[in-house]
C-alpha cells in the first residue's frame, strides 16, 4: 500500500517532470529524469517543517536548486530557476 509520503513524491516528481520538459528545446540537451531526481532528493534533505516561512529555510532550498541546476546547465535559466522553486516552495 503506498504510503502518503510516496504519493507526494510521485506527485512532486512528475510536476517537476512536466516543468522540465516544458523548458526543454532542441538544442538543450538535459537529462530531465536526473534533474528531477536530484531536486527531489535536496530537497528532502535540506527543507524543514515550515521552512518556506523562514529567510534561512529559503534561502537553504534556493541555494542547493540553484547547485542542482548548473550541474546540468551552464547557464542558469532564470525563469525556469524561478519556475522551479516557486513549485518546491509550494508543494515540499
Amino acid at each position: 500500500m503506498p504510503t502518503t509520503s510516496s504519493i507526494l513524491s510521485s506527485k512532486s516528481g512528475g510536476a517537476l517532470t512536466e516543468l522540465f520538459k516544458q523548458a526543454k528545446n532542441k538544442n538543450t540537451h538535459i537529462i530531465v529524469e536526473r534533474i528531477v531526481a536530484d531536486i527531489d532528493d535536496i530537497v528532502k534533505k535540506v527543507r524543514f517543517p515550515d521552512w518556506q516561512y523562514t529567510s534561512q529555510g529559503e534561502r537553504l532550498v534556493q541555494k542547493e536548486l540553484r547547485r542542482s541546476l548548473l550541474k546540468y546547465t551552464p547557464h542558469l535559466d532564470q525563469e525556469l530557476f524561478d519556475r522551479a522553486y516557486a513549485y518546491i516552495r509550494q508543494y515540499y
